[in-house]
């Protein structure tokens, strides 16, 4: 059994690192501000599961790999970027097809596509490796009579798992509130659409000129 003092530890580490605003946290408040709650909880699920296939991967032991290796860091973070700007210029191209009324919002983007592009960028944001790789092993207690390291590692990890998912649905949740005052005005959906896909774009690009320890 993991000690309290392990759980503690770890979890106040985690939840400073996730409630700090980055890729997953942005990506669910603009998909909040431009399609609403039930996209926005979808992307949310979808950055989650990805979250958990890297602590898995961490787990498993790619986390030394990406510790100790600048390619395999350089080439994830690489990936994470261009999907989020390849997302941006969507969001530009359909900036349009927009359309918010008070009664049913109606977009162009559905529930599973939404859960898949978060698990996209929830498993290709080196933030979730550096989370697993970086912050989790220091807290496993590798004393006699004490729990298999996987065994620790897991419980601790799923803790971080669970941070997550709180941190960007409330995100997300605070975000949505202010999709009302868009819907009475079509213009102001396009500017927002744009302005979404402009950050997305900034966003990726930041991701990609951001140093191995940043």
């Amino acid at each position: 059994m993991v000690g309290l003092g392990q759980l503690l530890g770890f979890g106040l580490a985690a939840f400073v690192v996730i409630v700090i605003p980055g890729p997953s946290v942005l990506f669910a408040v603009g998909r909040a501000i431009s399609y609403g709650p039930r996209v926005a909880l979808a992307t949310v699920i979808g950055n989650s599961t990805g979250l958990a296939v890297i602590m898995c991967l961490v787990i498993a032991g790619l986390g030394a790999i990406v510790a100790r290796s600048d390619a395999v860091f350089v080439a994830i973070k690489l990936a994470g970027a261009a999907y989020l700007v390849y997302l941006g210029v969507q969001s530009w191209r359909h900036r349009k097809e927009l359309q918010l009324t008070t009664v049913e919002p109606r977009a162009p983007m559905t529930v599973r596509r939404a859960v898949g592009q978060g698990f996209v960028v929830g498993l290709t944001n080196p933030k979730g490796f550096m989370i697993f790789a970086a912050l989790l092993p220091p807290f496993v207690d590798r004393s006699a009579g004490a729990p298999p390291a996987t065994e620790q590692m897991l419980m601790l990890g799923w803790i971080a798992v669970v941070i997550g998912v709180v941190s960007d649905s409330i995100w997300a949740f605070v975000a949505g509130r202010a999709r009302d005052w868009f819907a009475s005005s079509p213009q102001r959906v396009q500017r927002l659409g744009a302005i979404g896909g402009t950050s997305m774009i900034g966003l990726g690009i930041g991701l990609a000129l951001t140093g191995r320890g940043d």
